[in-house]
């Protein structure tokens, strides 16, 4: 893909992430090429799951009828996945007391806890649960995992529930690390009631918030409200925060996975 490309489709997003929709003749002004070669950006993009074509343009991405089962998004944007979370585990100390969501970018996380000690993690993810504990019988890490109990969700494997939010509330959390369906400047969401319930009880227990996504979630507005931009402290994504965000964004840390730099404060 030639450097004008690039930057085409990089501006493409730019403007998804803005305004939720692109048009396809005006893009063809702007950038002085001609409406095939826009057309071939859309369908490429679309390709990779970040757009939807539709007549004269194309709209963010989504999920019509809710988050994929888990096993469907195990080989979703895996190499970001993995690279946000070589990232995210830096944010981790040892003697903390952390817990972690549920999600496939998690589950990633947990890969990549090593080396630390005297650790706690709570989970209501059950994948992240057997990672851990293959983890901890290998000496990967050391300290203690709690698998937070509650009714199972068989698509998601995971728990919430009454019983869930009432264990969060047993422990002092230090950080709540938390994959979300979207992010938006109207807040972050989750797909369904019981997961955007469970996750708003780990952003409240905790002293400090962690959000986990890979740039296909930026601009999402997934059905339930989690909880407001500003109600969360750090942001790790493998992509730099949308220009069209930084004015509304000012005491929040940015963190791009993947950047030589500790990360970027959006007040930066």
């Amino acid at each position: 893909m030639s450097i004008q490309a690039v930057e085409r489709k990089k501006n493409i997003l730019d403007q998804l992430q803005a305004t939720g929709k692109v048009n396809a003749s005006t893009l063809a002004r702007l950038f002085n090429v001609s409406m095939e070669t826009i057309r071939r950006d859309l369908d490429l993009l679309e390709k990779e799951g970040l757009l939807k074509r539709v007549h004269g343009g194309a709209v963010k991405s989504n999920f019509e009828l809710g988050e994929p089962p888990f096993v469907q998004r195990q080989s979703l944007m895996i190499e970001s996945k993995q690279q946000v979370a070589k990232r995210a585990v830096q944010l981790i100390q040892n003697g903390d007391t952390i817990v972690l969501g549920g999600g496939t970018t998690i589950v990633e996380l947990a890969h990549a806890i090593r080396g630390l000690t005297n650790l706690n993690i709570l989970t209501n993810s059950l994948p992240t649960a057997n990672v851990l504990l293959d983890s901890l019988y290998q000496g990967v890490f050391h300290g203690n995992v709690i698998l937070l109990g509650g009714a199972l969700n068989v698509e998601q494997h995971s728990s919430a529930g009454t019983i869930c939010e009432k264990t969060l509330e047993v422990f002092h959390v230090n950080k709540a690390f938390i994959s979300p369906g979207g992010i938006s400047l109207n807040g972050i969401t989750e797909y369904a009631l019981e997961e955007s319930a469970i996750s708003r009880k780990m952003i409240e227990v905790a002293k400090e918030a962690v959000i986990l996504v890979d740039h296909s979630k930026l601009g999402m507005e997934a059905f339930c409200k989690v909880s407001p931009i500003h109600g969360v402290d750090v942001i790790v994504c493998d992509q730099d925060m949308p220009a069209a965000w930084k004015k509304q964004i000012d005491s929040i840390e940015w963190i791009t996975a993947g950047n030589e730099q500790e990360g970027n404060s959006a007040a930066s």
